[in-house]
């Protein structure tokens, strides 16, 4: 259980598994929609995943799902064994992150497709199932993941801004049927991101080191990307 900023609280499930080395998180925001992260250690990926609920007295479907697919760096969450191994002594407690990252505003300008997606993780297959069509990474990702040999042809470098002069952020469009620069923000409200060391001295006083537990952080993050029209964007709007 972990707080959300406006003070509500809500459930958020983690799971490891070493064998495939990736972890997984799970929670509902405020506004209703499921938020997962899923992080592949060994292709070096994250995948975030938003399903939000739809407005269907404005003519959108039930819910919309998002995918957006970043590099994972090293460090910046525990690894799949050490999460593995975490056990929840209390779970009636409402968790807070120990400390905040900042905001990472993300621009994903790169279409990944969804057929393909399995060799650049195969958990791209499962995650992003519903949102086939709207699986997005960035330019200098790809790069990355070029170098390491992924098939390119599975990348598709979206509409820009150079390319359409007239492309407006979707908040200051005025036609539902533009497209536009669509931004969709989430909130990891708690994860672990740091394994703690303590120090032990031995009878010959000798020092070592042992892990003795977790530092928890919390992290928002802005994705900013092209819509063919603004209808997949309604949330985006200045209210």
């Amino acid at each position: 259980r972990v707080r959300l900023p406006g003070g509500q609280v809500t459930e958020e499930s983690l799971q490891a598994d070493s064998r495939s080395d990736c972890i997984s998180l799970e929670l509902r925001t405020a506004d209703g929609a499921l938020v997962t992260l899923t992080a592949d250690f060994r292709q070096e990926v994250k995948i975030f995943r938003a399903l939000i609920l739809g407005e269907l007295e404005r003519g959108q479907s039930q819910f919309q799902a998002l995918c957006f697919v970043t590099r994972l760096h090293r460090n910046e969450i525990i690894p799949s064994e050490s999460m593995a191994k975490l056990r929840q002594k209390n779970p009636r407690t409402v968790r807070q992150a120990e400390e905040v990252r900042g905001l990472e505003h993300l621009s994903m300008d790169v279409a990944v497709n969804f057929s393909k997606g399995a060799q650049l993780s195969s958990h791209i297959h499962n995650v992003c199932a519903e949102a086939k069509e709207a699986i997005y990474t960035r330019e200098e990702d790809v790069r990355f993941w070029l170098e390491k040999g992924v098939d390119g042809s599975m990348f598709e470098v979206l509409p820009q801004t150079s390319d359409l002069p007239d492309l407006q952020r979707c908040k200051l469009c005025a036609d539902r049927w533009k497209p536009c620069i669509c931004s969709y923000s989430l909130s990891i409200e708690w994860y672990p991101c740091m394994l703690k060391y303590c120090k032990s001295r031995d009878a010959g006083g000798k020092v070592s080191s042992y892990k003795c537990g977790i530092r928890s952080c919390q992290k928002g993050y802005t994705f900013d990307y092209y819509v063919p029209q603004k209808q997949l964007c309604l949330w985006d709007e200045e209210t």
